[in-house]
């Protein structure tokens, strides 16, 4: 018997092989180019919910702080007079500057509705011992008796843009020589607040936004203000990634504080539904997930009955 032995292939054989190692090649590069995707969408996730945990923490520990009055001194406390602004007020839709005293000053700019939430409390020890902190981390020192003086320090949260346009959750504080503001949080679309006022005195009984907080006090001139019968503080951030991520740009819509709401009060209360495609190009395929939190004030007997 005779062998024939191959000696090349023919071109069909060849254009054949070529081609299914051209598809095995281009399944590989599908697959490295998913596998990296997905890497970088799990690796933005993982930091918008460092983000948003973060912030939320900062802001719950200020707003439990606010209305402190140091019982524990062996000297009767400084303690408000009946006519003392109350320990926590809001603005909607509004922004500070940066180095203007306390809420002054109200700047342009607001960053998609993004609200402002000022808190006051008294500190401990004449040499600051950190037990009461500000936002920014700084210990507040005690009131010196004697000193007519509002002497509460303050911890105020907005939302601005840096340097390079992107919007971040700063806080206000007030130093020895005047006012500064620090960045908590990058990457904060849209921070809102509600207020869980006691209107009748059996526990909280309706939650509302600062504007319709301000109206309510517009119109009982001589009564106490509103703001001092707010008993919980309910918060919500938008938080975005820093890269282009998505390609559903244009239908996504965060409600912060749920679809009820921004039907029923989002024509005033701008900010509380965010949608895609109305933000500015260069953002809007970003990941974005949205931080709620309800906190219970810890001292608002201390200022109840003023």
């Amino acid at each position: 018997m005779k062998y024939c032995r191959q000696a090349g292939l023919t071109l069909i054989e060849l254009m054949l092989g070529m081609m299914l190692s051209l598809i095995v090649l281009l399944s590989l590069t599908f697959f490295l180019l998913g596998s990296k995707a997905n890497y970088r969408l799990q690796d933005q996730s993982a930091q918008i919910q460092e983000t948003g945990r973060y912030a939320i923490d900062v802001l719950s520990k200020s707003i439990r702080q606010a209305g402190y009055v140091n019982w524990n001194e062996w000297h009767a406390p400084v303690v408000l007079a009946d006519d003392a602004e109350p320990s926590i007020l809001g603005m909607d839709a509004r922004t500070l500057r940066k180095t203007t005293p306390a809420l002054e000053a109200v700047s342009a700019g607001v960053v998609n509705g993004s609200d402002v939430l000022a808190l006051r409390f008294f500190g401990t020890n004449a040499q600051p011992d950190g037990a009461m902190l500000n936002c920014a981390g700084f210990a507040a020192a005690a009131p010196v008796a004697g000193n007519e003086a509002d002497q509460r320090s303050w911890s105020i949260f907005f939302v601005a843009r840096d340097a390079s346009g992107e919007p971040e959750l700063r806080c206000k504080y007030r130093t020895q020589n005047g006012w500064n503001a620090d960045a908590i949080a990058r990457g904060i679309e849209s921070f809102q607040v509600l207020y869980g006022l006691d209107i009748k005195g059996t526990g909280t009984n309706q939650f509302m936004n600062a504007d319709v907080i301000n109206q309510l006090d517009a119109g009982s001139q001589g009564q106490a203000s509103h703001w001092k019968k707010v008993r919980v503080v309910r918060v919500s951030l938008l938080v975005s990634g820093a890269q282009k991520m998505r390609e559903d740009a244009l239908i996504q819509q965060h409600d912060l504080f749920g679809a009820a709401y921004s039907d029923q009060h989002g024509a005033h209360d701008p900010g509380v539904r965010i949608v895609d495609s109305g933000l500015p190009a260069a953002s809007r395929n970003r990941v974005r997930i949205v931080f709620t939190q309800t906190i219970q004030l810890r001292n608002a007997s201390a200022w109840s009955a003023i």
